[in-house]
């Protein structure tokens, strides 16, 4: 019996030891030397793997900048400009300046302004609620306010307000990775560019019914009726499905569709108080 059992150790142990060798040998043989900078670049991104860049993280990111050896096409927005010019410095090319942008919720339905018609007692998931119903306002289009936006932010830019019980962004951290709206099962996040002295104008609203429907479950619905289209001068907004979009790299900030809007959908950010008292 014991003299089994001592054959038994000896052969498991030198199938091991072979195992050990060819393993050893095939890691020699298959071993890829990784570029070092690419781990100096790594260092110097966030980390933060949101997939803002297109990139499944940080490491893919800095792989296909020390392949390409420039930074055309390649940007990490959470890291922004500075962050993008410090690895240009390191590898010894030249940095692109990106536009900096920000992640703005397109959606006024507050508690007040879209009060519940029904009460929704499920999973605490937008895309959950989603797939059941239009949501407690009946605005099949509105934020349902469960958070999946908040999951999706790395930085912890984006909140949920007690008060109105949307989403609420803080600029000063977000940087437009993204990673909320890919998250929103509406689309109702809409990362654009952040704007001269930091202003944006945006219609507040995707609601695409038609505007009696919209105003009956959102006071400030954008109602389709298209006066924002006549009076813009320089062709930045358009109406489709009886809702509009301003296009932010048309847009000249005028302010005139705001004035104009007759429901209050679209929203100047950041200008000075007294311009925003003069069209209101």
């Amino acid at each position: 019996m014991n003299q089994i059992l001592i054959i038994s150790v000896v052969a498991l142990t030198s199938i091991g030891v072979v195992a050990a060798i060819i393993l050893y040998v095939a890691a020699k043989k298959f071993h890829v030397e990784e570029d070092e900078r690419i781990g100096k670049v790594v260092e110097l991104l966030p980390g933060a793997n949101c997939g803002g860049c297109g990139f499944a993280g940080c490491k893919s990111l800095a792989e296909a900048i020390v392949k390409a050896g420039n930074m055309e096409g390649l940007h990490c927005p959470a890291g922004g400009n500075e962050t993008m010019a410090k690895i240009a410095d390191v590898l010894g090319i030249a940095a692109e300046e990106a536009t900096p942008q920000v992640a703005v919720v397109r959606c006024s339905g507050s508690i007040k302004n879209a009060p519940a018609k029904i009460e929704y007692d499920g999973i605490t998931s937008c895309a959950f609620a989603n797939s059941l119903s239009s949501g407690e306002t009946g605005c099949r289009y509105g934020c349902l306010g469960l958070g999946d936006c908040v999951k999706g932010c790395s930085f912890g830019a984006i909140s949920i307000s007690e008060e109105t019980g949307l989403p609420v962004v803080d600029y000063d951290k977000c940087g437009g990775c993204g990673g909320c709206a890919r998250r929103c099962p509406r689309g109702i996040i809409e990362v654009r560019n952040r704007g001269p002295k930091d202003r944006r104008v945006f219609v507040s609203c995707i609601n695409a019914e038609k505007g009696a429907v919209a105003k009956k479950n959102c006071a400030v619905a954008c109602i389709g009726c298209g006066k924002c289209v006549k009076v813009c001068p320089f062709g930045a907004i358009t109406l489709d499905k009886n809702h509009a979009y301003i296009d932010f790299t048309k847009c000249k900030m005028c302010l005139k569709c705001v004035a104009e809007c007759p429901t209050g959908a679209i929203h100047a950010v950041n200008f000075p108080v007294k311009k925003t008292e003069e069209i209101s």
